[in-house]
């Protein structure tokens, strides 16, 4: 349990998912060397470990290459739920694609916990794997006549589940939807597993080294921060926000938000299951071990990144609730995660851009990467080994459908625009110099907007706020202490440093004790 467990259900004063703090990850070296190998896969969670295992049984010589350390990025932050269910998807796929279409959508993802299942027990897995039940519930009555449309493509597109007669938890619903056959587990007990047997098959594994570009080749080549090469027949961009676009505009069709998690210890026993409510704000809840005792996850307060409100009153109101459900004794963990959103709501796997044959993403998995990221490693090994697969067509990220992907992208690219705009326009007369230890603001010096952040020793670091990716202004996540961007959801720690994409270069820091010299009128204070 972290040392910053507090008993009477407070919050934890920092940051740390449970999944990472409970194992002992193996470390992998810096790529140092030009290399070439069959299959070059750029990131190291979920979709980016379960191809390299699958393109490795197949005999394939693959390099995984991780900016950071594998599985510590948004697959050490998810709720870990295994399931089809994801939220109020059905009716809104067959009006939007087309019965057909979101039937398969339905089948690429009960493939994708099956091949999960499976692969636990035919490797003797120990990652808590456990079958559930999966409930959507409404408490109001707008939410419950959208579970009634929901259970009607239910039974259009034969998916085991139905209505919920007796409800399970505490709360007062006016109705809930149940889908049978769902499961949950630690993520990465399972997917270290596949790390050692990716190694003992030869396969290639590089933390700490960026990718960032490809050289579209008739073999591609990858390039990383450090100006090594990696060679290969073909490239898998599996990295959270894809590391390389192409030409396919990934920055327009998508959207990143963000969501919070609670690891608490309830005082009511928890009835099994696992819960995600119709309405916003969400609330998402399953059960978790911690140290021998049963706990639950609590999750939700959904926003865009950077467009929250204090984020700190995210977690608060995820507390609140588990007081109310459940009573909470203790909470040992609380965390964030990073999602991404595309047009129509379906994953972009495949092709980058219609004719790259070569290089391949998976991106845009809406908060359901467990079996989103297995779907597309799956679909990811047909590509790359020729094999006809059933479910290319529908997430072919050339793909587009007039209704909704045109509305979303005005209504997207319009918040970025106002983004852009809004935060040049703002002025801000705060001096540093008042700030509280572990406080941050935005700050004017010589007219330029600036960030900065007074640590709990006292000493202040300043950053630019201007994103390095096309120059929106970053806002402060006092929850996880990062600078993020409305815009396209890059993140960056309180001293500059990329914690996650599309912007692959950090904010540019000046050094307080020569700002210090400024009079205030020079400043702009």
């Amino acid at each position: 349990m972290p040392q910053n467990s507090n008993t009477g259900g407070k919050l934890p004063e920092t940051t740390t998912s449970y999944w990472t703090d409970s194992i002992d990850q193996s470390k992998f070296p810096a790529l140092d060397e030009d290399i070439q190998v069959d299959v070059c896969i750029v990131g190291g969670g979920i979709t980016g470990i379960t191809s390299a295992y699958l393109l490795a049984n197949a005999g394939l010589k693959i390099a995984v290459l991780e900016a950071d350390q594998i599985l510590n990025g948004t697959t050490g932050h998810t709720t870990a739920k295994i399931t089809a269910q994801h939220d109020l998807i059905y009716d809104e796929l067959i009006t939007s694609l087309g019965k057909s279409k979101a039937k398969l959508y339905y089948e690429a993802n009960m493939e994708a916990i099956t091949f999960i299942k499976d692969t636990v027990n035919e490797l003797q897995i120990d990652c808590e794997f456990s079958e559930q039940d999966a409930y959507m519930y409404a408490t109001t009555d707008e939410d419950a006549d959208k579970i009634e449309k929901e259970m009607t493509a239910y039974e259009k597109l034969g998916i085991n589940g139905g209505p919920v007669e007796t409800f399970p938890l505490d709360i007062d619903i006016k109705n809930a939807i149940m889908m049978r056959g769902q499961a949950q587990f630690h993520p990465l007990k399972y997917l270290t597993h596949l790390v050692e047997k990716i190694t003992e098959k030869g396969g290639l594994i590089y933390e700490n080294t960026t990718a960032v570009n490809v050289e579209d080749r008739k073999q591609p080549v990858v390039l990383t921060s450090k100006d090594h090469r990696v060679t290969a027949k073909h490239v898998l961009a599996c990295s959270h926000f894809p590391f390389y676009e192409g030409l396919g505009l990934y920055s327009t069709r998508m959207y990143a938000d963000r969501s919070y998690i609670l690891a608490a210890k309830p005082k009511k026993s928890f009835p099994g299951g696992i819960f995600i409510s119709a309405g916003k704000p969400t609330r998402s809840i399953r059960s978790v071990t911690i140290d021998g005792e049963e706990m639950v996850l609590i999750v939700g307060e959904s926003h865009k990144t950077g467009q929250g409100l204090d984020t700190m009153k995210h977690y608060q109101a995820l507390e609140d609730f588990g007081q109310q459900v459940f009573g909470l004794e203790d909470i040992p963990y609380r965390w964030s995660a990073q999602d991404l959103t595309t047009l129509d709501k379906v994953p972009y796997i495949g092709e980058i851009t219609f004719g790259q044959p070569n290089i391949l993403i998976a991106t845009g998995y809406r908060k359901w990467g467990m079996s989103n990221g297995t779907a597309a490693a799956l679909l990811l090994r047909d590509i790359v080994l020729g094999k006809e697969n059933a479910f290319q067509r529908l997430f072919t990220p050339s793909r587009f459908y007039a209704t909704p992907s045109i509305k979303n992208f005005l209504v997207q690219n319009a918040d970025v625009a106002e983004h852009l705009i809004k935060g040049k326009l703002q002025i801000s007369n705060i001096d540093p110099d008042t700030l509280n230890n572990d406080e941050a603001a935005v700050i004017s010096i010589k007219g330029e907007r600036k960030g900065a952040y007074k640590d709990e020793k006292g000493q202040l670091h300043i950053v630019d706020t201007t994103c390095t990716h096309v120059g929106c202004e970053v806002e402060w996540n006092s929850g996880d202490r990062s600078w993020d961007c409305p815009c396209h959801g890059s993140r960056f720690s309180y001293t500059g440093d990329v914690i996650e994409g599309p912007a692959e270069k950090p904010l540019q820091k000046h050094d307080y004790k020569m700002l210090d010299n400024l009079t205030s009128e020079d400043s702009g204070y």
